[in-house]
């Protein structure tokens, strides 16, 4: 029963970062490399892709939680946008995870998370195989009819001419309050007999995108 949903937005910031940066590499011209950088589209390979968080419970007890099922795409354009299943949460304890589902994110009306950002992938031209970009990224994450901008760093890499990865340069902190979750949270508390749940959580992630 932890403020998971802040962890969805700086996941999929950083998955959308990723995505921006799959450009292939090469002796090309300028031109031609720009070129290529928004050739298709990129699609977020879930098997490989992790977005976690840590929750604290009674000031001390810290957590691993995380979401199991990821979706996203980046287009041509630039446009990324990757959606959170909310459902798949996962805190380790089934009583815990029905909780989350039904009290925190009320899934049957809230089934997801998405994230949204419009990319530069002329920014990531030149980038080899192998190499790592630093960027600040900008992204919007809607949950619950709730709208929040974000703005993070992340490491964007390319690990091979059709894929890349990405992950936060530093955890990402997130609190309840951003998406009018405290009383939410509160109710968890309340059931778990708990004296508290840290209504800040670090956020952490790793996306890998792979070319369409």
């Amino acid at each position: 029963m932890k403020p998971i949903a802040r962890i969805f937005a700086l996941t999929a910031t950083l998955a959308l970062g990723l995505a921006a940066c799959a450009e292939p590499a090469g002796e090309a011209p300028a031109a031609t490399m720009d070129a290529a950088v928004t050739e298709g589209a990129w699609t977020l390979d879930p098997a490989t892709s992790r977005l976690g968080y840590v929750s604290i419970k009674a000031g001390e007890i810290a957590e691993n939680n995380a979401f199991e099922t990821l979706s996203g795409t980046i287009a041509a354009d630039g446009t990324a946008q990757v959606d959170i299943d909310l459902a798949s949460v996962s805190t380790g304890v089934d009583i815990r995870n029905e909780r989350m589902r039904e009290i925190f994110f009320q899934v049957v009306d809230n089934p997801s998370a998405v994230v949204t950002a419009k990319l530069d992938p002329a920014a990531f031209a030149g980038l080899a195989v192998g190499q790592s970009l630093a960027r600040p990224l900008k992204a919007t994450l809607s949950l619950k009819g709730v709208e929040q901008a974000f703005e993070t760093e992340v490491l964007v890499t390319r690990t091979a001419d059709d894929r890349v990865t990405v992950v936060p340069t530093a955890p990402v902190i997130i609190t309840t309050d951003m998406f009018e979750l405290t009383d939410e949270l509160g109710e968890l508390r309340a059931l778990a007999e708990l004296p508290s749940i840290t209504p800040a959580v670090p956020v952490t992630f790793m996306l890998a995108f792979t070319r369409s």
